[in-house]
């Protein structure tokens, strides 16, 4: 078992690069290691905050979009192109993609590390790797397209600060993900519902012989996509930037594309539009909560998940919600370094005493002992509908599959308490019994067992979700009440 747990645990390490990339890969973040030594003696509250201040801004990126619209291929050109990956690694993944007769996958084997992903060219969980610019260090999750895995998506994006929105500009391949039934929609309405403020939408595949960067082609697709990321609750001037890339050969991704190639693109390339992100306003002294993802055994019992508010310390003491189990923070690692304090925003790895394994699951959320995150199987939320089965009827006693943060839960809809008006945004008088595609709606929704949640007022990253119904997202909400009584 010892064995098992230590091979899981290199996986988790590698975070979605294989170990000869590893080895070959310039460290990262050398610096902020000896920082940590230098302060390991001091208390964690006297850890002067112009060392965090030091460090280069932390986001999380999702890559988004239809399946083979090239999102994991454009990852991984970005940690070629980064310096993450190495010449002799990319020749070895061009012959084993060559060897499959499939040229063309050979960048998204950096993102796709597993055989199943590599046989049928999607991507089924969610790839993570690291990278730098000048000014930020970024985590890529690579969330699949596919709509089978749309859980998974789910699981990536609510993770992620920004979305790269991968369009693929390919005659008749745009036309598939953006139709009803596409991932490019779902996917998109899915982002803004998890918490995906920022979005950069890359119209991917230009230097294909249909394209041959076109600017009618790429005016067309804006035309299609800016009135739909609109409606879809994004303010486009602030919050969205499009641009052209090719991310098999790496073009206008690190430096801007050649005039020669492309006579009408004036704006930046993608790394350039990715340093210009603003960065999401965090509290690094609001009460600790950090959604566990992932856990396994090493040398303890070792969580994963990115911390939404408050500072973790080594030493600290904490519970694991909702079943209120103390413990004890031996080792926090943020990236595949070992610090001695992290802030919100960051990725971790926490070991923990005082629990095991086996009485942790995705969904459960490590929280600070003082004001614990709230641990409900009941709710008031306000929904918007999107798409509900055909025949279908959203009303009291509705059932559907309830994603929140990390939790997936089944849950019903008890009771229809008002429909609101979306012209006005105020409540209707009348009862309402049922609703149609498109409505607005405050509900109570029932799960069966406890889940740990929280207004959205008070935490947005915890308190969104959607509801999904076979493999559909039906609707989008946000938490606008708890219980009073709720297990805190």
């Amino acid at each position: 078992m010892d064995i098992e747990a230590e091979i899981r645990a290199l996986q988790l390490d590698s975070a979605g690069m294989t170990d000869e990339v590893d080895t070959k890969s310039q460290p990262v973040q050398a610096e902020p290691k000896v920082k940590d030594k230098e302060v390991a003696d001091m208390d964690c509250a006297e850890v002067p905050d112009e060392m965090e201040s030091q460090k280069k801004r932390h986001l999380n990126v999702v890559f988004i979009g239809h399946v083979d619209a090239g999102k994991s291929t454009t990852g991984g050109q970005i940690l070629f192109l980064s310096g993450q990956v190495d010449d002799r690694t990319i020749q070895k993944y061009e012959k084993e993609a060559k060897d499959k007769s499939r040229e063309s996958w050979y960048m998204a084997y950096i993102m796709d590390t597993n055989e199943e992903e590599r046989v049928k060219g999607k991507t089924v969980e969610v790839g993570r790797a690291q990278f730098e610019t000048e000014t930020t260090r970024f985590t890529i999750l690579d969330a699949p397209g596919h709509k089978s895995y749309v859980p998974n998506m789910i699981s990536g994006a609510s993770q992620a600060d920004i979305g790269v929105l991968v369009i693929s500009a390919r005659k008749g391949e745009f036309e598939t993900g953006y139709e009803r039934g596409g991932q490019t929609r779902e996917h998109v309405q899915l982002a803004k519902t998890l918490g995906v403020s920022k979005l950069l939408v890359v119209v991917n595949k230009m230097d294909d012989h249909t394209v041959n960067w076109s600017k009618e082609r790429y005016d067309e697709i804006e035309s299609k996509m800016v009135p739909f990321l609109r409606s879809s609750g994004y303010n486009v001037k602030k919050d969205v930037q499009l641009l052209p890339i090719s991310g098999l050969v790496g073009t206008n991704m690190k430096t801007r594309v050649d005039k020669n190639i492309c006579p009408w693109w004036n704006g930046p390339c993608l790394f350039e539009a990715l340093d210009s992100v603003e960065i999401p306003v965090r509290d690094p002294k609001g009460p600790y909560r950090m959604p566990v993802i992932d856990k396994f055994k090493d040398m303890g019992t070792v969580v994963m998940g990115k911390v939404e508010s408050g500072s973790i310390c080594e030493g600290d003491s904490l519970l694991v919600m909702p079943n209120k189990a103390p413990v004890k923070v031996l080792a926090v690692y943020c990236d595949e370094d070992k610090v001695r304090r992290a802030g919100p925003g960051e990725n971790l790895r926490v070991r923990l005493s005082g629990i095991e394994e086996e009485d942790i699951s995705s969904g459960f959320v490590l929280s600070s002992v003082v004001k614990p995150i709230p641990a409900v199987t009941e709710f008031t939320a306000q929904l918007q509908i999107l798409e509900l089965l055909e025949n279908a009827i959203f009303t009291a006693g509705y059932k559907a599959v309830l994603h929140i943060h990390s939790v997936v839960e089944e849950c019903e809809i008890v009771e229809l308490l008002q429909q609101i008006d979306p012209k006005t945004k105020k409540p209707m008088k009348k009862k309402v019994l049922f609703v149609k595609n498109g409505a607005v709606v405050v509900c109570r929704i029932q799960v069966n067992s406890l889940i740990c949640i929280e207004k959205f007022s008070d935490f947005p990253q915890l308190g969104r979700f959607t509801l999904r119904t076979e493999g559909k997202t039906i609707a989008v909400g946000k938490v606008t009440d708890l219980p009073s009584r709720s297990s805190a």
